[in-house]
């Protein structure tokens, strides 16, 4: 999975800085004379000026704070999502502002790990939830941990900003479009020295000896977690148990070995409690936030499906998880912690990974999209809000295309081999293919 990671993102904090600058969408052929003219970039800069000038750091603490984890999401994911989303919406895109681009305050962060010069989403999620770089394949634990070694996981434990919040009386969530024992939510409530123990099946005997347990059940007895919204059915049930989405599959059946059903282990665990667990967009759209305290959804047996792909019947998007988490989590008076990831699909990661910048490009569009909701339903008063990436991809676009050039088109000329190529490229990972020491004609295939 490394190969297709590099080590630099982007950190983007929640403001209106950008608002002055105009977020009004407009006739491309009407934005483009006006950009002839050197006034149009006068007042441009003039207004973004006027707008830092005026900004002001808020002095208070946040009640509420909102994560966003846009995984494997680079500056270059960034900026052809900017493209992507513009031109969905008629424009040529490169004008276009995202969601993320409205906020006053960015920076970059290095996201090497310990032992690694490029990371991991293990480490990675260590480091952005609990405050400490750490090694490879290893959640919630400090780089005394080696992976996959168990006895090394006790007195090395670490603890997320997710669980000192909910040791703060505060409400805490977790939404992400893979399963909900992936590396990057799991480090906010997991200690593990593997990211893929999921459940008990994956543990290896030796670690099963020495007293340490999967993540899936770290995930419902660890501490209490209100909101729980993603992928992972297979890993919370017993091994056999028919998934009620696919109940004819083998492949996805539960598989825990303790014969436990852990998601009536967190529906019995608050009796107190409004709790509801859906795993179908029906139920989902039905429950009543006002009513509910806590609510699970498991959407599929592993990770959510591409949005591209995904059953707007059955499964709910990112959005609509983000907005129904956000409305549930923020009746505690004392606030909330909510943890959003999109593996650009935490698929836009494994998009990606498949070198299938459309996936990838796609899931990044409709991060951006829950980000824009989550602010029409927030307040900047009262909530801090961080959108943020874990590593970035090598995932390049250019070849002097023009502008308005199709995001996922043909660059203008041909290459040094006098064949066409597509604007967008990946270094490394699954790629073009050279048949007889000569590549295909990209342009006779769906590229």
């Amino acid at each position: 999975m490394e190969r297709c990671r590099t080590n630099t993102f982007q950190v983007i904090l929640l403001g209106p800085i950008m608002m002055a600058v105009g977020l009004v969408t407009m006739d491309s052929q009407v934005l483009h004379e006006l950009e002839k003219d050197p006034s149009y970039w006068d007042a441009k800069a003039k207004a973004t000026l006027d707008a830092a000038l005026k900004l002001r750091p808020r002095e208070h603490r946040a009640k509420n704070v909102i994560l966003f984890l846009g995984d494997g999401m680079g500056v270059s994911t960034v900026s052809a999502a900017r493209i992507l989303r513009g031109q969905n919406e008629g424009g040529s895109g490169e004008e276009t502002m995202l969601a993320m681009d409205t906020f006053p305050y960015v920076a970059f962060s290095k996201t090497y790990s310990v032992d690694k010069q490029v990371a991991d989403s293990a480490s990675t999620a260590t480091a952005y939830h609990c405050g400490v770089k750490a090694n490879a394949k290893t959640l919630g634990l400090s780089a005394k941990a080696v992976a996959y070694e168990c006895n090394t996981t006790f007195g090395n434990e670490v603890y997320s900003v997710l669980r000192r919040a909910k040791a703060q009386g505060k409400s805490v969530g977790i939404v992400t479009t893979t399963r909900v024992q992936h590396a990057s939510p799991a480090a906010a409530y997991a200690h593990s020295v593997s990211r893929s123990w999921y459940s008990d099946a994956d543990l290896p005997s030796s670690a099963q000896r020495h007293g340490c347990v999967d993540i899936a059940t770290q995930l419902v007895t660890n501490f209490d977690i209100d909101v729980i919204l993603g992928g992972g059915r297979m890993y919370m049930t017993p091994k056999g148990t028919p998934d009620p989405e696919y109940p004819t599959s083998s492949s996805r059946k539960g598989n825990r070995k303790d014969k436990k059903n852990l998601i009536d282990v967190w529906l019995n665990a608050k009796p107190n409690k409004k709790s509801f667990y859906v795993w179908h967009k029906k139920e989902f759209d039905e429950i009543n936030v006002k009513t509910t305290d806590r609510l699970m959804g498991l959407f599929e047996p592993k990770d959510m499906r591409f949005d591209i792909f995904r059953n707007i019947t059955r499964d709910p998007s990112i959005v609509e998880m983000t907005e129904k988490a956000i409305h549930i989590l923020r009746k505690n008076p004392k606030g909330y912690f909510l943890f959003v990831e999109d593996k650009y699909h935490g698929r836009i990661d494994h998009g990606h990974h498949d070198g299938i910048a459309n996936l990838a490009l796609t899931e990044a569009e409709m991060f951006d999209r829950a980000i824009e909701r989550a602010a029409q339903i927030t307040r900047e008063s009262d909530t801090l809000t961080v959108v943020t990436a874990d590593h970035s991809h090598v995932f390049t676009f250019g070849g002097n295309t023009p502008r308005g050039n199709p995001i996922f088109g043909l660059a203008p000329k041909n290459a040094d081999d006098e064949m066409p190529f597509t604007s967008i490229l990946y270094a490394n990972g699954p790629g073009y293919v050279h048949v007889n020491g000569t590549r295909a004609n990209i342009s006779t295939v769906d590229y």
